[in-house]
């Protein structure tokens, strides 16, 4: 079905919108736990690409117990969820580890766990786990090239020394984001992906023998997926995987995932023969890729042309085409942060506008 992601009854919807589509978001999560070969264990997604309860309770439906996510926020929308077991794929500073263990008390049916890479990290967390008593799971994360967060294979064993010292602190196991590998072709991408592992598999051998119980490995998102996904003793973390997005349609092209969100816009302008202005401007698009940042589904002869916060103007063949009103729709180039732009989303089905599903977690806090 060429036009799958036409709303029937366009006039109930402003634009821009973003559009979900529920059967489609299924059929993603069930291709992915096919490329784990069924094992859930395995899965550990990513709720930075939706931010949204009802998408995560679709997850757990599916047999998905383990989740990650990067804020606060994104962790009290999955305990709210009903998830069992959340990783906060982030090291919590300042005002965040009271926050951090307040949110660990306050639902006390999920599992948290988050990262450290840092000593002076594990004494806050040790001395705040303590007033408060509460024991606390922790991994520690390791740079394996992408040179943002994580700590050197140098400093493994004494960020272990440390937390040692500290009795309210556990080590679950490690973590490994390689968000620096995103090459097109995937034979560069499983090389890329290899040596990130090597280097995770470097820091498990010297953390295991001395640990008496065994370590976790998470490793991973959605472009070096593909390889990590054949290691059968690793928890893979995708997440656009549920959304999918034109960005990585071009780029990991061997993960046959369909698009599953839509942006909907219209012309809000006829400027001259060859070209228009829709009201899609950088505030409902993620801007950090640069133009063009979508991809028009029904009108396949317009280029952007130039954006800025509120418009984006497209150059097409004949703008006669285009009248005022014309409703398009669009796949974002990167659709994780352009959820985030979203106060709600659109859900439809069966090309009617159903419902809608509040992005609860864009916000910085929940409760706590």
């Amino acid at each position: 079905m060429t036009d799958w992601y036409k709303v029937a009854d366009v006039s109930r919807v402003d634009s821009p919108a973003l559009l979900v589509y529920p059967e489609r978001m299924r059929a993603n999560i069930r291709l992915l736990k096919e490329m784990v070969s069924g094992n859930t264990a395995r899965l550990r997604p990513h709720v930075k690409t939706h931010k949204m309860l009802e998408v995560s309770q679709m997850m757990l439906a599916e047999g998905i117990q383990q989740f990650k996510c990067s804020t606060i926020a994104e962790a009290e929308m999955l305990a709210l969820s009903g998830a069992p077991d959340v990783l906060m794929a982030y090291q919590p500073v300042g005002p965040k580890v009271a926050r951090w263990v307040d949110l660990i008390a306050a639902y006390p049916e999920t599992h948290f766990s988050c990262l450290v890479d840092h000593v002076n990290v594990i004494k806050a967390l040790g001395a705040t786990a303590q007033i408060k008593h509460k024991k606390l799971s922790v991994y520690l994360d390791l740079d394996v090239g992408m040179g943002r967060t994580g700590a050197p294979l140098k400093r493994v064993l004494s960020l272990w020394e440390e937390l040692q010292l500290q009795d309210d602190l556990r080590l679950e196991g490690l973590h490994a984001y390689d968000g620096h590998i995103h090459d097109a072709d995937p034979a560069v991408r499983k090389m890329e992906s290899d040596a990130s592992y090597a280097m995770l598999l470097e820091a498990y051998n010297l953390l295991q023998p001395v640990c008496e119980y065994p370590l976790k490995l998470v490793i991973g998102g959605s472009p070096s997926f593909t390889s990590h996904a054949q290691r059968d003793h690793v928890i893979c973390s995708p997440g656009t995987f549920v959304f999918w997005d034109w960005g990585y349609r071009q780029r990991i092209a061997e993960q046959k995932f369909d698009y599953a969100a839509v942006l909907l816009t219209r012309v809000i302008s006829v400027i001259d023969e060859t070209h228009v202005c829709v009201d899609l401007g950088y505030k409902a698009v993620a801007s950090d890729p640069p133009l063009p940042r979508v991809l028009m589904l029904n009108a396949p002869d317009a280029v952007p042309a130039f954006q800025s916060e509120e418009h984006l103007v497209l150059t097409v063949n004949d703008s006669q085409v285009y009248p005022l009103g014309t409703t398009l729709y669009a796949v974002p180039t990167h659709i994780c942060p352009t959820v985030a732009l979203y106060d709600r989303v659109q859900v439809i089905e069966d090309e009617q506008q159903v419902t809608t599903w509040p992005v609860m977690a864009r916000n910085r806090m929940l409760n706590f």
